[in-house]
């Protein structure tokens, strides 16, 4: 886990945002966020397109001006503060190295448009590229490193400076699966050792959850949940975050009283959906419903089982293929219960 400063009540946040609002001539990206961020924290904004996380990274950053509301950094109002008077700095999705700069000198180059002394360039260049694991890279030109390493000088070149805040814009979106999974854990043992606070954006829900000590969903310009990784993706707030993050099987107010007995809407995680033949032993006193199979998808690691319920409901069911673990008897056209621990089912509307 990412190392998160010590919190006390009296502890300034390193970010506020109070009643941020941005406008694009009818349109309204940014819809009254107010967010903290805490010193030394790991912190995701996740969303799909168009949600309003990337605008509200512009205007921390000073690339955006809000509409209304105000940017707070370390306890002092930045709202009208240019970028360059902000201590942020910001790794983009598509790293901007400079193609005829070496390594080294990509990364020394804010320090010299501040004008640090050259015994303190090379020193800082020297401890921003061991900090990012390219010790001995200093000489090599960006065309000769792979896109993981293209990445990490992006992040040398910003850490160099020592900001309070890195902010993140989508910064592995360019990059292939393995790659993405195998940075995400450098992302995060950086984070670890450099102790500042990250603020990450991104629209994939696994990295978030991967990645962060907290994080906000961000839904038609608002914040839909803000909490802990685990908080979130166990009781999701909504049926937008239910749906979002991760995957859920919903179970809406008709169907829950005609299913269920129950009233009011909910989700429960097809990972929490036991599956067995119709007629097996089942626990006592669990939710549970009848089905027919309508696809058993192999996806690995996991076996993923489509299953057409009452009421119009369909549950997914994913069960890992460990030895022994799915049933041979269980594929398509089968009958079968499903079943769930009460306590995995979230309600979500009353």
């Amino acid at each position: 886990m990412a190392r998160v400063a010590e919190r006390t009540t009296d502890a300034v946040p390193q970010i506020s945002l109070r009643g941020l609002r941005k406008t694009f001539g009818t349109v309204t990206a940014v819809d009254g966020v107010d967010l903290d961020v805490e010193d030394g924290e790991f912190f995701a904004m996740l969303g799909p397109s168009g949600s309003g996380k990337t605008t509200v990274l512009r205007m921390i950053a000073g690339f955006e001006t809000p509409t209304s509301g105000s940017v707070i950094l370390d306890g002092a109002d930045a709202t009208g503060l240019p970028p360059y008077r902000r201590d942020v700095n910001t790794v983009f999705q598509d790293y901007a190295l400079f193609p005829h700069m070496t390594v080294a000198k990509n990364i020394e180059y804010g320090l010299l448009v501040d004008k640090a002394p050259k015994a303190e360039r090379v020193r800082r260049v020297g401890e921003a590229l061991e900090m990012v694991r390219l010790g001995g890279f200093g000489d090599r030109q960006p065309t000769q490193l792979s896109g993981g390493q293209r990445q990490r000088v992006a992040l040398a070149r910003a850490l160099v400076k020592r900001p309070k805040v890195l902010l993140l814009d989508e910064p592995l979106g360019a990059l292939d699966l393995k790659l993405r999974e195998q940075m995400q854990l450098e992302l995060k043992a950086i984070q670890r050792d450099v102790g500042i606070t990250f603020v990450f954006v991104t629209h994939d829900q696994d990295e978030a959850l991967t990645l962060c000590d907290r994080l906000a969903v961000f839904n038609n310009g608002r914040i839909e949940q803000l909490g802990a990784a685990q908080e979130v993706y166990e009781f999701p707030a909504s049926a937008f975050v239910a749906d979002f993050v991760g995957s859920s099987n919903f179970i809406g107010a008709h169907a829950a009283r005609e299913v269920l007995g129950m009233s009011g809407s909910f989700a429960v995680r097809p990972e929490k959906v036991a599956i067995v033949p119709r007629g097996d032993t089942v626990v006592a006193g669990v939710p549970r419903v009848d089905g027919v199979v309508r696809d058993v998808v192999y996806a690995g690691a996991v076996t993923r089982i489509v299953v057409d319920g009452p009421a119009g409901l369909t549950f997914s069911s994913t069960v890992l293929n460990t030895a022994g673990e799915l049933d041979v008897s269980i594929r398509r056209g089968a009958e079968v219960t499903l079943w769930w621990p009460a306590a995995a089912l979230r309600r979500i509307s009353d």
